[in-house]
């Protein structure tokens, strides 16, 4: 592991690599602790490199067993191989073969990165610099080779070998081992690169590409799991046609895999021909994954499937443009469930998202652009400001510049830069040249990091038959950003007369406004015509652009729109913000519920009359904006106890107003017969669940028991552990039988105890703590498991507001011990776990004063990996 502080890498300082590689001939013998590469090597120079430069190629932890230069072993003064760099003084002037010889020892690899064992399989994860952990190489994006990789193993250890590319060459050896030669025609960088060996299990099946091409897939899983992955099979072929006629994208091998292994310090990774994936985002039955579970599955299965075109096929320059694949892809992989699913759910779902997790990093010390100009550690900017706001930014420019031009711009961008490693410089200008359109400002999107915050003010004069929207943009300093200038929103908006009909959209002079105020100064006006009584406001519908909004509609406005508002997501958002503005003030102030949460519960009372539209969205709106996003609201001086509080009370005063209403909706929207994942019974589960816990929200003992009734009674894991999970925020009998019925129950199956490890987690009790270092005890948790960290201890940290911030500092303590603990196995987890203190600077003083002790505490640690290293200084620095 490295533990120096990495030098760090700046966008500015970017120069081609001296020596690129054409071809890359792998044969790679596994072995349990002892694996074998040899790495056979086409290596030219650049064109546009230095000439005469020595070759340097990346290593980490590497140890060089042989080495040749075009089949002759070089003296030692000629290279130097250090553990981190293989240097070759004087190479050849023009192109030559080079060959490596590397051992690793897998079973060792804890740090997950490289190639390593997962429950007895071999597997690699090569992003973002993996690949230099098995052999060394230009481990970057933009160097892009055509890869023939060789896999050989003992046949009874690992009967399955799969590798990038099509399968060219199989058979068996002497003494019971075997081969696989795979072949992959398309170049790409070395992060792409994946090898998959062990005794698996195949679910295959086919898909018929538009052009008629049959394309074999298959999914690989622990033997005893087959039935699990028919889920994922079936959204996979449905990704394959989306995306043929979405965006136009085919398939292009012979063959699709998908592996699914259980230790995985992320989601999937989108390797060409041969995705590995964490095995919770494959492995789904009724009685073993909820509807989020399911959903999830679906979305990412999409996503890495996507990244064929827009990930692999074109690739990224250099990680500084890493969201030209993950934002982009997101964006795609949206748009895919939206089409599968309620589109204004999932747009919902995934603004709330945005808010928590994206929203709360741009306000806190780890804000960094969507494209940063300069990091430390790469693996630390896999982040929501990447992901998601990257995909927001694809969005918005889509509002700006039209459906049309944004599939001209897509087109042209997928044809143009096929097999190129991209910048987003050329993704933009690919959609400048389709809508005819200068985006030299909305190019501030990628550099500019924070928020953006919008005020909206209106003007109504009943006599001119008037109405006059004022806007203003404003732009809070981050770190290494003091100064900000005025970016591109896209507002998408609608005016609303008493009626609750939407009014025309024309300007004093009469012209038609199309539905989008482009804001691209500080400050702007529009006035419209037409208008003798006062419409209400829709702005920034469907999220068309990712701000803060604050604008000046009262109560009563809001609980209209709630109502009447043509855009979902707008209903949604009005509703949200009443309570959401009860929350702060109540927070702040201990502030008496008032008239406010009159409108609210009346608004709430109107979307569950009419929820038989979309029972999903009325479970979104029956959702209270969480503590987490009272917190970000409030800003500075943070008491998360007051926030629970006020949140809580809120809760008990709309079950009090709706309880009838509540009680219908259980038994109105129950879902009887077998279980289905599809969206429609989704969604009447959804509701009926978000309404049993309100319902359930007092505490009552008979209440309770109906609870844990439908626990124990439930045919299926969504209405099972959601009723578990009403269970968990009262304390008593019920509650722990229940706890020990589900252990019980799964005592088998890990994916499921992580549930029941994060449920214990998020206990807003004083005792959570306790039961949390417990639990690191129990058979259920293992400490090297990055899926049972997440579930316990990210659980603990990141959604249990008021115990991680315990005002004695006890949370902070606790995860400091475990990122110390975390860090020499596996530094990326170790990272994660550490970023939950992002919004430690917004606590009031006593906490603020031990999350700083806390930081300092991994600060000083002696030998922190450059990953740790990187986090805990941006958020002290």
């Amino acid at each position: 592991m490295r533990s120096e502080q990495a030098k760090p890498v700046k966008l500015s300082e970017y120069r081609v690599a001296d020596h690129v590689v054409k071809t890359v001939h792998l044969d790679i013998v596994l072995h349990p602790t002892a694996t074998r590469v040899t790495a056979v090597l086409a290596v030219e120079p650049h064109p546009q490199g230095i000439a005469g430069a020595p070759l340097v190629f990346d290593g980490d932890g590497l140890t060089l067993a042989a080495i040749a230069i075009d089949g002759r072993t070089p003296a030692p003064e000629a290279y130097e191989a250090t553990a981190d760099r293989l240097v070759i003084h004087n190479p050849p002037a023009g192109p030559f073969r080079l060959t490596l010889e590397t051992v690793v020892d897998p079973q060792a690899n804890t740090q997950l990165m490289g190639l390593y064992r997962s429950s007895g399989t071999w597997c690699t994860q090569c992003e973002a610099e993996g690949f230099r952990r098995i052999t060394y190489f230009p481990d970057r994006p933009d160097v892009l080779a055509v890869y023939t990789t060789r896999i050989e193993a003992e046949k009874k250890a690992a009967p399955v070998l799969l590798g990038n590319g099509n399968l060219v060459e199989a058979g068996d050896l002497p003494h019971g081992r075997h081969y696989a030669v795979w072949h992959d025609p398309h170049p790409k960088p070395s992060y792409l690169f994946a090898l998959v060996g062990g005794d698996l299990a195949e679910v295959s099946d086919t898909f018929t590409t538009r052009s008629g091409r049959v394309v074999k897939l298959g999914i690989f899983v622990e033997h005893g799991k087959e039935d699990r992955c028919a889920y994922a099979m079936d959204a996979l072929k449905r990704s394959m046609r989306w995306d043929e006629e979405a965006f136009g994208c085919e398939y292009d091998l012979d063959v699709f895999n998908i592996v699914a292994v259980s230790d995985f310090n992320m989601g999937a990774m989108e390797n060409k021909g041969l995705n590995i994936f964490n095995d919770k985002y494959v492995l789904a039955l009724p009685d073993t994954a909820t509807d989020q579970d399911y959903a999830a599955i679906e979305a990412i299965i999409a996503h890495e499937y996507f990244h064929n075109w827009t990930g692999n096929r074109i690739t990224c320059r250099d990680w500084f443009q890493l969201c030209l694949k993950e934002g982009l892809t997101v964006f795609r992989d949206q748009e895919f469930s939206g089409d599968m699913r309620s589109r204004a759910v999932k747009r919902i779902a995934d603004v709330r998202l945005l808010k928590s997790h994206q929203f709360a990093e741009d306000a806190g010390p780890l804000s960094h652009p969507v494209r940063p100009e300069i990091y430390h550690e790469i693996n630390n900017f896999y982040t929501a400001t990447v992901y998601e706001k990257g995909a927001e930014i694809i969005r918005a420019l889509k509002v700006l510049i039209g459906a049309e031009a944004f599939r001209r711009g897509m087109d042209l961008y997928l044809v143009r830069h096929d097999g190129d490693a991209a910048t987003v410089e050329d993704f933009i200008a690919c959609f400048a040249e389709a809508s005819g359109r200068d985006l030299t400002q909305f190019f501030l999107w990628y550099r500019q990091s924070g928020t953006p915050q919008v005020a909206v003010a209106t003007r109504h004069d009943p006599v001119a038959g008037t109405f006059t929207v004022d806007l203003k943009q404003t732009h809070l300093p981050t770190p290494g950003q003091d100064v900000k200038q005025p970016m591109v929103l896209p507002l998408a908006f609608g005016l609303i007369g008493p009626d609750g009909a939407e009014r025309p959209l024309f300007t004093e002079d009469g012209k038609a406004v199309p539905g989008v105020i482009a804001l691209d100064a500080a400050q702007k006006s529009v006035t419209f015509s037409g208008h003798p009584t006062r419409p209400v406001l829709s702005i920034n519908r469907g999220f068309s652009a990712p701000i803060v909004l604050k604008t000046d509609l009262t109560a009563a406005d809001l609980g209209f729109l709630a109502r009447h508002d043509g855009d979902a997501y707008n209903r949604w958002q009005a509703i949200q913000t009443l309570a959401t503005d009860h929350l702060v003030a109540a927070s702040r102030k201990g502030a008496a519920l008032a008239g406010g949460v009159d409108i609210l519960a009346d608004a709430l009372a109107a979307v569950l009359a009419d929820a038989g539209r979309d029972p999903a969205f009325a479970a979104q709106a029956l959702t209270l904006p969480s503590e987490s996003d009272i917190a970000r609201e409030l800003g500075a001086e943070v008491d998360p106890d007051a926030i629970h509080a006020a949140r809580r009370a809120l809760r008990l005063a709309i079950r009090s107003r709706l309880d009838g209403t509540l009680s219908d909706a259980l038994s109105r929207f129950a879902t009887p017969g077998p279980y289905s994942p599809d969206a429609a019974a989704a969604g009447r589960r959804a509701l009926c669940n978000v309404a049993l816990d309100l319902w359930a929200s007092g505490g009552e003992a008979d209440r309770l028991a109906t609870v844990a009734a439908r626990h124990r009674d439930a045919d299926n894991m969504t209405d099972r552990f959601a009723a578990l999970a009403v269970l968990a925020q009262h304390p008593g009998a019920d509650r722990e039988a229940a706890l020990e019925a589900f252990r019980e129950r799964y005592r088998a199956d890990a994916l499921i105890l992580d549930k029941w490890l994060a449920l214990q987690a998020a206990i807003p009790e004083a005792a959570t703590l306790d039961r949390v270092k417990a639990l690191l005890a129990d058979p259920a948790f293992a400490m090297t498991n990055p899926n049972r960290l997440r579930a316990l201890v990210g659980s603990f940290a990141s959604g249990n507001q008021t115990q991680f911030n315990r005002p004695d500092g006890a949370g902070y303590a606790f995860l400091a011990e475990v990122v110390i603990a975390t860090d020499p196995r596996n530094p990326q987890v170790a990272a994660r776990l550490l970023s939950a203190f992002r919004s430690w600077r917004g606590l009031e003083a006593g906490r603020r004063t031990l999350a700083r002790a806390a930081l300092e505490r991994v600060a000083a640690t002696a030998t922190l990996s450059a990953d740790v290293r990187d986090i805990v200084a941006r958020s002290l620095g």
